[in-house]
C-alpha cells in the first residue's frame, strides 16, 4: 500500500473511531458523566421563596404604588392548571389583595406590582405565591404609606 494510501487510511479509521466515541458519550445522560440532570425531580427540588421589597419612594410621592419582588425556585408566568402544578422547574403566578378587600387579583409576569388610586394614608398588601391549581406557596405583606398629594403649581390661581 503507498505511503499516501496508508496515511488516509490511518486517518479515516481514526476519524470512526472518535464518531464512535462521541456516539457512546453523546447517549450518557447528564448523571453519568458526573452533571446534574436537567430536570429536577419536583419533590427533589427546593422550596419556592417570595422576595417583596418596599415600595419604591419616588413613584408612591406622587401617590403610584409600585412594589418589586423576586421569587426562587419558581418561574412567574401565566400558566394555570392541575398539570401546571406539576411541570418542573416550578412554575406559578401572585395573588394581590390590598387592605383586605375581596377581589384578589392574579399577577402572572415578573414585572414589578403596580397600584394607583388608593387613597392617601396606610395600606396593607397581601402578595401571596401560588402555584397554577392556586395553592398558596408563600406569602409577605407590606404595609404602604401613600402621603397627600400637594397640589401642583399649574393649578393654582394667583
Amino acid at each position: 500500500m503507498p505511503s499516501a494510501f496508508r496515511h488516509l487510511a490511518v486517518a479515516a479509521a481514526a476519524a470512526v473511531f472518535c464518531v464512535a466515541a462521541w456516539a457512546q458519550t453523546a447517549t450518557q445522560t447528564a448523571t453519568d458523566i458526573g452533571r446534574p440532570a436537567a430536570v429536577i425531580p419536583l419533590e427533589s427540588e427546593p422550596p419556592p421563596k417570595l422576595v417583596v421589597y418596599p415600595p419604591l419612594a419616588e413613584p408612591l410621592a406622587r401617590g403610584v404604588v409600585i412594589v418589586q419582588q423576586r421569587t426562587e425556585n419558581l418561574r412567574i408566568i401565566p400558566v394555570f392548571g392541575k398539570s401546571a402544578a406539576e411541570v418542573s422547574p416550578r412554575v406559578g403566578h401572585l395573588h394581590v389583595t390590598v387592605d383586605d378587600r375581596p377581589g384578589t387579583w392574579a399577577h402572572t409576569s415578573g414585572d414589578p406590582i403596580i397600584v394607583v388610586g388608593l387613597k392617601p394614608g396606610v395600606h396593607k398588601m397581601l402578595i401571596e405565591l401560588a402555584d397554577p391549581s392556586h395553592k398558596i406557596l408563600a406569602s409577605e405583606t407590606i404595609a404602604v404609606t401613600v402621603p397627600e398629594q400637594k397640589a401642583s403649581k399649574s393649578h393654582e390661581h394667583g
